[in-house]
């Protein structure tokens, strides 16, 4: 069986590396012409470490990650009001890995290289429509190099192209554009000494649009040294107001200090922090509406182009993670692809669109925003409850995520 996926992301390329296992004949074809680190940190949750390590990921995850072992909210003084460990030190069978997210896409692309071959990854073509038969798609790309038209035939087609997915435009030609909650991002990178214990993500503040997080996402070369720290500043433009010259615009250094300038935390310097980032970028915080259905005959979306979240409980790359394999995992049980795909609708829209809904109410950061209202730390219980409730919800508690049966399926042979 062909398929090809459009988008050559995080969820692109373990699409590949999934269906790749699975015994399927992927191809990813990519917009931009060349694939690059960059970005900045994301985290994987151990429900999605557990996959790329099945998918035999473990190792090259380690060299480039470092595992966090504690997530500490604050107050907006840099006192504490709720923590919990994470990964191993919560009892899951695997860690829970912080990473630069451009790392992370280049050891995903080199694997699918090496496993699938040099041109499974196809760069530079823009992605224009798509059509189908009772036996197939053929999607026409536009080579971004030559001017050219390209045409691809398959046997699915995967939408794995981000929150404006074109594929997902096609499907939903009369969808509103992504919906914001006024709050905007100021993201950035920079090389500073070692927060708190080194090992800690730091979620600060209150309410969206008034929080500001930091973590490492690598080891510091010794244990006084400065490590790669991520870090965001929350901030309101107003209610629908988009950031100054459009998303992705460029903070100075002047603007981010003056930002900063309002928080006290004495476990950081803040200032030194926006300093030192090579670049500070703004985004705003964007969804969109949860979908009646993924899937049309043989063409399905996942990851950002499914299911587009705000960043609360670190679940996004994590989600679209668990998308691939659950949908090699279904192609691989049933001969129609139009019913595999059904199938993966059925298992994973339901579970996905909760956790948007959920993070639109705050999801697990529901914790600092009460203890902002409360005055200080919540009364004994009702913090765990808030966090055991989003796991839950996401489907992965320790018990869940240590004891589910595992998505990897027998290698088929190439020919589905």
């Amino acid at each position: 069986m062909k398929v090809t996926v459009v988008g050559g992301g995080i969820a692109g390329l373990t699409c590949a590396l999934s269906l790749h296992a699975a015994g399927f004949e992927p191809r990813v074809t990519e917009a931009a012409r060349k694939v690059e680190a960059v970005g900045v940190g994301i985290n994987l949750l151990p429900h999605a470490v557990r996959e790329l390590s099945e998918l035999g990921l473990d190792g090259e995850l380690a060299s480039v990650a470092l595992p966090p072992h504690r997530l500490s909210y604050r107050d907006r003084t840099g006192e504490a009001v709720w923590e919990e460990p994470l990964g191993r030190s919560a009892g899951y069978h695997w860690p829970q890995y912080s990473v630069h997210r451009g790392r992370l896409q280049l050891l995903l692309l080199a694997a699918v290289r090496e496993r699938l071959g040099p041109d499974s990854v196809r760069t530079g073509l823009l992605f224009q429509r798509f059509e189908q038969t009772s036996d197939g798609v053929r999607a026409h790309f536009l080579d971004r190099s030559s001017g050219l038209p390209v045409i691809d035939d398959a046997d699915v087609l995967v939408g794995a192209d981000g929150i404006d997915s074109a594929v997902r435009a096609q499907l939903y030609p009369h969808e509103s554009p992504p919906k914001g909650n006024g709050v905007h991002m100021w993201r950035g990178v920079a090389h500073h000494p070692h927060v708190l214990d080194g090992r800690s993500i730091v979620v600060a503040g209150g309410t969206p649009g008034a929080k500001f997080v930091a973590y490492p996402i690598e080891d510091p070369a010794t244990a006084a040294g400065d490590a790669l720290m991520n870090w965001v500043l929350e901030v309101r433009h107003g209610p629908t107001a988009p950031p100054p010259d459009g998303p992705g615009r460029r903070v100075t250094a002047a603007e981010a200090r003056a930002g900063l300038a309002s928080w006290k935390l004495p476990w950081i310097d803040l200032t030194a922090l926006a300093e030192r980032s090579s670049a500070i970028f703004e985004y705003p915080m964007l969804d969109r509406d949860p979908l009646p259905r993924w899937s049309f005959g043989r063409v399905t979306l996942l990851g950002d182009a499914a299911h587009p979240m705000f960043p609360m409980g670190m679940n996004g790359g994590s989600q679209s993670i668990m998308d691939t394999r659950v949908l090699a995992w279904c192609l691989a049980r049933e001969n129609d692809p139009v019913a595999a795909l059904g199938r993966y609708d059925r298992i994973r829209r339901p579970a996905v669109d909760a956790i948007v809904l959920a993070n639109r109410n705050l999801g697990p950061e529901e914790i600092i925003a009460r203890a902002e209202e409360h005055g200080g730390a919540l009364p004994a219980g009702q913090a765990e409850q808030i966090a055991t409730h989003y796991k839950r919800l996401s489907q992965a508690t320790v018990a869940q995520v240590n004891t589910h049966s595992s998505w990897t399926v027998p290698r088929r042979g190439a020919a589905g």
